[in-house]
């Protein structure tokens, strides 16, 4: 058995499942490439519902940078204009990124600030009260 049978043969089990059989070819294609590793990042879990994603991001302003949020993709972007410098060695990179994270459901932005070259994303995992696990009273 090849590695790619192993990674299809459950589609035959699953229906109506496609994004996420899409999601996880983007996420292994994207690790195998390494074309997703600029701005070199962390994720904190702070507790069981609280993250922080940071993203270390010397040498760009808090005008060099959007965060969005769009349908559970959260999407970071950068771009820096360095002008009519001149240098005789460039160790600091401040390329043009777009660096992005899947976000489970009923995971919200709380915020974002930049500080000392760290960019940090407070996450928050907020279940609604319809969604929780509920007890039946038996009668």
């Amino acid at each position: 058995m090849n590695a790619v049978s192993r990674i299809t043969w459950p589609r035959a089990s699953f229906v109506g499942f496609d994004r996420i059989w899409n999601e996880l070819d983007t996420a292994l294609t994207n690790s195998v490439d390494n074309t997703n590793v600029f701005p070199r990042h962390n994720i904190v879990k702070v507790d069981d519902v609280s993250y922080i994603i940071e993203l270390a991001l010397a040498g760009y302003d808090h005008d060099d940078l959007t965060v969005e949020l769009e349908e559970g993709l959260l999407v970071i972007t950068g771009e820096k204009e360095d002008g009519e410098v001149e240098y005789l060695h460039k160790g600091i990179s401040t390329k043009k990124f777009r660096r992005t994270f899947r976000l489970a459901d009923f995971v919200e932005v709380r915020d974002a600030k930049f500080a000392n070259g760290l960019l940090s994303i407070e996450l928050v995992h907020i279940v609604p009260e319809e969604k929780k696990p509920q007890s039946i009273k038996i009668q």
